[in-house]
């Protein structure tokens, strides 16, 4: 949260080490006495230090709480309190964690799997830092040329130009030109007679030369080029020239060749005078024209200019390559790479239907209102009916419907009285525009965003930068072609671009480049060679923007930290878990503590240290079951353990058949994927996978899953390109089921997300004593007045601001933290009020509404995807991403299904225990034999076991997968010799078949 302050904390820490190290011997373990947080049971808990810790367990028996709230927490806390009272105030408070004592504890970081940055800005490159290295190298060390002619750009001294001039124009007569307008519109009446009093007699105007006079203009409304004429002199011959030329250059007043030619003093004189006036850049015109017709006119400048137009840039400095700064940005899309327009396949979706019928979308079919008037009036003057087919509606006409017409309309007045009255028509485009703007209401802004659509922006082609640093280029890339490489391709590149840089460019580059290589490589230590630094950080999943941080952490490299990382296994395929474990041992390796909250198998059995939590979940974990080495664990019998050692496991089930059914999508090409067809047969468990990267939720989340719901539900998503899609007929709903929070306010919580609550709530109406006191649904409501306790506004606690010290979260003194007043909890149902029902567990709210069908059937739904240990009523923004995606699995498995549904979900295995998979597992087969389809992006193997078909996509990430590599049952993908999912999935049906 704060790791600018504790890599200072760090170093600090470090230096005092050194200075006692004779005297002062570091403790060998982390020692934790009496943690109380949430479920945990006045545990002890030692970690030993410089190791790799595993902290694993049942979800919710306690791995958070221990790692994060307690461990960090305290770390955090501590930090803080050294600083003073008033820095205090401004960097917030901790709270101290509910913990007798903790040792042996250094300055701590924390790698969360936190919300991904939704800032359309943040990349890759700008999250890494990388991007910031490539902005410097391409300053310092880009070669610049003319987005016109395409040649490099020059730069000259006054120095160059005054030889060049002398050289080139030897013996000749010339113009000496201060460019002071290039390429804009007006009068220039004022600037004329700037000019004028400067002295100056002549002017070049479009190429012409003309005197200046009083009151002189031009045409404002036509574009102007225009200089100012400096001097009409004559440049020495070449011979006179040679004779003395080292002299003339150094300006030396005592040089004879000066005096004796006073005409090249002269020159140097206008040269300079030309710069001032044109900033830099002067144009030298030969007179008279060589051959007639107009003179060739030669650019110079001291900044970068192309040598044929003049066109001149900038010097280039790290922010001329930003696209978060105006310097950089592209001015179309402000930087963003992507412009939202009109989409006329949406405005007008068929030709052949008349305005009057509907033909145009926006509009609807013909009714009595303003806009149709304005359309009819509008076609008795240019030809046309409302009836008329849209494509028998000439070009221009339906133009000037769609943008508006200049020509003034004639109604007949609505209000009874026999008059006309004249409007303006601004067409149909501009008044969705409008619906747009932000001061339009949410709903018209809606309505007005079906008819967009969002394209790569038509001035950079969706680099981001102007067309000015797109042009600046080292070995023949631009910095943005360079960003959309994949990492891997890219560390390639710099590691050999010293092979095509000057010994100018590599002398400014070499630090540089240094500092890259090595960013680039610890990204690809864990697993991201697939990414680019292009890549909008919106689009990572949790498992990548972690992995990211810990790339950064490793670059870091920080001694004496202890890191602790949230299941950074995540979204990584099995290939890929070596390279995550050698880049958590380095950490290890080079002096610091790693504490883990993981379920990886591989990650266990590669740690110092396992810590297991248990034994199960919610109010039965919170204990230590089993503390050791991996080799000791394998000896005992905890939950945990059992799976390890294979007393446990979850069994291949008899493959099922699929109903004869398929959806076919041909040409998908999103992305990375390769023109891929794909057929998915229904009524099957399917799983997706392949290596990170390789275009699984491009081809299901971004393609399959938004035609769907455009089908469905008339969805605003845009599908990622395709040719056709077939089959769509043989279902008829579509769920997605992801780990998007399921609520954004700590109001949200399971009970209301499911909608049980609203059946609690009805429940608590129909009892007598509520009755008798006239209560509706509403008095049982905490979000609103009437029945909750006003005091904390149905919060059940007041914050209390502690000026320096932590806020304090105290119960409500009216309500004890119950939330609702008085009156409301005298109303109770089997001795339990409202209040008492969303404190419980879901395992108790199932036994105590065993009688109430209605709400047993959507709790119980709750309990089978093994949530049974969360309360109702606990806030939404305590769950993790894994326990709100099962938290809506639970509530679309609660409705009714017709047997036709297509279930996806997002690696459902997230945060999740061995146990726990296998009941998710139950849940999914339940599903699918009843009909359903579940399709699941995963790279779990005992997930990938059993299902009854498998999509591999390959056969690497980023540029080099976008295929399909294999398809099947797991036996027959096991078989494939190119997949990399095969490998693993072979060993494991192996292993499970020994087992079984």
């Amino acid at each position: 949260m704060f790791p600018t302050f504790f890599i200072i904390f760090a170093d600090l820490k470090i230096r005092k080490q050194i200075v006692e190290k004779d005297t002062i011997q570091a403790p060998s373990q982390v020692s934790v006495f009496g943690a109380r947080v949430h479920n945990l049971k006045n545990i002890d808990a030692i970690i030993p230090r410089n190791s790799l810790t595993v902290i694993t367990g049942l979800s919710g028996s306690g791995k958070s709480s221990l790692a994060f709230d307690t461990i960090f927490a305290e770390g955090q806390r501590r930090y803080i309190e050294t600083f003073s009272a008033y820095a205090r105030s401004f960097l917030g408070n901790m709270e101290r964690p509910d913990v007798d004592k903790i040792t042996g504890l250094s300055p701590v970081i924390s790698i969360e799997q936190k919300t991904t940055n939704k800032n359309p800005r943040s990349t890759v490159g700008t999250t890494t830092e990388v991007y910031d290295f490539f902005r410097l190298l391409y300053a310092r060390a880009g070669k610049a040329y003319s987005y016109l002619t395409g040649e490099e750009m020059v730069k000259y001294t006054e120095e160059d130009i005054l030889r060049l001039i002398a050289e080139s124009y030897a013996g000749k007569k010339i113009f000496l030109l201060a460019p002071i307008v290039r390429g804009r519109k007006g009068h220039y009446k004022e600037l004329f007679e700037q000019i004028r009093k400067k002295g100056f007699l002549y002017v070049r105007i479009d190429g012409e030369i003309v005197e200046l006079k009083p009151q002189m203009k031009v045409d404002r409304y036509k574009i102007h080029d225009i200089e100012v004429v400096i001097d009409r002199l004559e440049v020495p011959a070449n011979e006179e020239l040679k004779m003395k030329n080292e002299e003339c250059l150094t300006g030396d007043s005592n040089s004879s060749f000066i005096i004796h030619h006073s005409s090249f003093q002269r020159l140097k004189e206008s040269l300079q005078t030309a710069m001032r006036q044109g900033n830099g850049i002067v144009m030298v015109q030969e007179f008279p024209p060589v051959g007639g017709g107009g003179a060739e006119v030669r650019h110079f400048s001291r900044s970068l200019m192309c040598p044929t137009t003049g066109l001149s840039y900038d010097e280039p400095a790290p922010h001329n390559f930003s696209f978060n700064s105006p310097h950089g940005a592209c001015p179309r899309c402000k930087g963003l790479g992507y412009i939202n327009q009109i989409d006329m396949s949406k405005i007008i979706p068929d030709t052949s239907i008349s305005i009057y019928n509907g033909g145009i979308a926006p509009l609807g079919k013909y009714k009595n209102s303003f806009i149709f008037r304005q359309l009819e009036s509008l076609g008795k003057i240019k030809g046309f009916m409302l009836k008329t087919p849209i494509k028998e509606i000439p070009e221009d006409v339906l133009d000037e419907i769609l943008n508006g017409s200049d020509a003034r309309l004639t109604m007949e007045a609505v209000w009874g009285q026999q008059s006309t009255y004249t409007s303006n028509y601004d067409g149909i485009l501009k008044y969705i525009e409008l619906q747009k703007e932000g001061m339009a209401s949410a709903t018209e802004q809606k309505w007005a965003n079906q008819f967009v659509k969002t394209v790569a922006c038509p001035e950079c082609g969706g680099a981001r930068l102007k067309k000015e640093s797109l042009h600046f280029r080292i070995h023949d890339k631009n910095i943005s072609e360079v960003a959309a490489m994949d990492i891997s391709a890219l560390a390639e590149w710099v590691n050999n671009v010293h092979n095509f840089l000057s010994d100018k460019q590599n002398k400014i580059a070499v630090e540089i480049l240094k500092e890259i290589r090595t960013r680039l490589q610890f990204l690809l230590d864990v697993g991201l060679g697939y990414l680019s630094l292009s890549r909008s950080s919106q689009s990572l999943s949790g498992g990548e923007s972690q992995r990211i941080r810990l790339a950064t952490q490793n670059g870091s490299q920080l001694v004496n930290v202890l890191y602790i990382l949230d299941e950074p296994s995540i979204g990584l395929h099995q290939r890929d878990n070596i390279r995550l474990i050698n880049s958590l041992k380095q950490l290890r390796d080079i002096g610091n503590t790693v504490i883990v909250v993981e379920h990886d198998k591989d990650m266990m059995l590669a740690s110092d240290y396992i810590i297991d939590m248990g034994p199960r979940a919610g109010r039965h974990g919170g204990e230590v079951v089993f503390a050791g080495t991996p080799a000791e664990m394998l000896r005992t019998s905890t939950l945990t353990a059992d799976y390890l050692n294979g007393k446990r496991e979850i069994k291949i089930p008899e493959r099922r058949k699929n109903n004869g059914n398929f959806i076919t999508i041909k040409g998908a090409r999103g992305n990375n994927l390769k023109n891929v067809d794909i057929t998915i047969p229904l009524g099957l468990l399917i799983c997706v996978t392949g290596v990170s990267g390789s275009g699984k939720s491009s081809l299901i989340n971004e393609t399959l899953q938004p035609i769907l719901n455009q089908h469905f539900y008339n969805s605003l998503q845009d599908p990622l390109p395709y040719k056709s899609v077939e089959g769509i007929d043989n279902v008829d709903k579509v769920v997605e089921v992801d780990q998007s929070p399921i609520g954004r306010t700590p109001r949200s919580n399971p009970a209301t997300y499911t909608g049980v609550f609203s059946d609690i709530r009805n429940l608590f109406v129909g009892l007598p004593e509520a009755k008798i006191r006239g209560y509706k649904p509403g008095r049982f409501s905490f979000n609103i007045t009437g029945g909750r306790c006003e005091t904390c506004s149905g919060n059940g606690y007041k914050v209390i601001e502690m000026n320096f010290l932590p806020d304090v979260y105290a119960p409500c003194e009216d309500c004890l933290g119950k939330r609702y007043n008085r009156e409301t909890l005298e109303v109770r149902f089997k001795g339990k009020s409202i209040a008492d029902v969303l404190d419980m567990t879901i395992h108790q709210a199932v036994e105590f509404f065993e009688n109430v069908p209605s709400i047993l059937h959507k709790i119980k739904v709750l309990q089978d995807v093994g949530l049974g240990y969360v309360k109702l009523g606990q806030s939404s923004t305590t769950l993790s991403g894994g326990e709100s995606q099962r938290v809506k699995l639970a509530t679309e498995l609660a409705k009714r299904d017709t047997g036709k549904t297509v279930y996806i979900l997002d690696e459902p295995t997230t945060g999740l225990h061995f146990e726990d998979i296998r009941v998710l597992l139950d849940v999914l087969n339940r599903l699918v034999e009843r009909g359903n389809t579940v399709i699941v992006i995963e790279h779990n193997l005992d997930v990938i076991k059993v299902a009854d078909y498998i999509i591999d996509i390959g056969l690497e990430g980023g540029a080099a997968g976008g295929k399909i590599i294999a398809f099947g049952t797991p036996e027959e993908v096991a078989q494939h010799p190119a997949s990399h999912t095969a490998k693993f999935l072979k060993e494991e049906l192996e292993a499970t078949k020994k087992q079984g």
